[in-house]
């Protein structure tokens, strides 16, 4: 097994692809294109921490996050894919799905919560509702992110541990964790009936989140291998005579904190 990869190490790897992932942006910008990228996997995979390596540095205008919580009494009354349509980009735009139309194969199944009716539409309706998404001309990518359950169960006693990721596990994640053998069943099944010569999966090991992350982003970076654009650069101009300290002529000042 290959070492543990060090924080400096995976920084230094890291930031050309972060340059890369401007480029693209650039392009998207430039090409009127859209594109959405989809992460699934088991509770504690990684998704949410590679979701920030990729956004980290691009603009937050130009990129959005998607995190549906739970669907409203609303929601369940509506087609199943309705609610996430509204999230999908315009043009120009990035959108990163935090677990998306999916779930109807992973944890409503699962879990049982869904009919067997439901689930079974959902396997068959997916493709058609990706091509049609393809179609439009949306670039569609799908991620699983693979955990095994030694590294999972590692993963779930540190944010049961650490007050700032404790907000991570919920209830149905302490219900799921009992579920790990049926979670990879359902993985198959879904993965049977949606991988598709026009949307095809990819598996991105995350034993190593680290490295899960750099491999992840290198294959997202390489599905659009044109998207090199010409970008201005900005000169600045030297400011003319001394530059000037912040000052405060109406009643309200800045707090004297502790941290000076």
């Amino acid at each position: 097994m290959n070492d543990k990869l060090k924080s400096k190490d995976y920084a230094e790897l890291l930031e050309p692809l972060q340059l890369e992932l401007n480029n693209l942006m650039h392009w998207l910008k430039a090409t009127g294109n859209r594109m959405v990228v989809l992460f699934e996997g088991r509770d504690t995979a990684g998704k949410g921490g590679v979701i920030n390596a990729i956004t980290e540095t691009l603009n937050p205008r130009q990129v959005r996050i998607v995190a549906l919580a739970k669907p409203t009494e609303l929601e369940r009354t509506q087609w199943y894919f309705q609610r996430y349509i509204g999230h999908l980009p315009s043009a120009g735009e990035l959108v990163l799905f935090d677990r998306s139309w999916y779930n109807r194969a992973g944890v409503e199944k699962v879990m049982g919560y869904c009919t067997d009716a439901e689930y079974r539409r959902f396997l068959k309706e997916a493709p058609r509702f990706e091509q049609q998404l393809i179609d439009d001309g949306i670039l569609l990518c799908k991620y699983w992110l693979a955990v095994d359950q030694k590294q999972q169960e590692k993963r779930f006693a540190e944010r049961a541990a650490d007050p700032l990721k404790s907000w991570k596990l919920s209830p149905i994640d302490l219900e799921a964790r009992k579920k790990y053998v049926e979670y990879g069943k359902a993985r198959d099944r879904l993965m049977a009936a949606t991988h598709t010569r026009h949307a095809p999966w990819t598996i991105v090991e995350f034993n190593d989140q680290k490295r899960g992350r750099l491999n992840l982003i290198r294959h997202l970076l390489d599905r659009v291998p044109d998207k090199k654009v010409p970008v201005q650069r900005i000169a600045l101009p030297r400011l003319r005579g001394k530059p000037a300290t912040e000052r405060y002529a109406g009643p309200v000042r800045p707090i004297k904190g502790k941290f000076r």
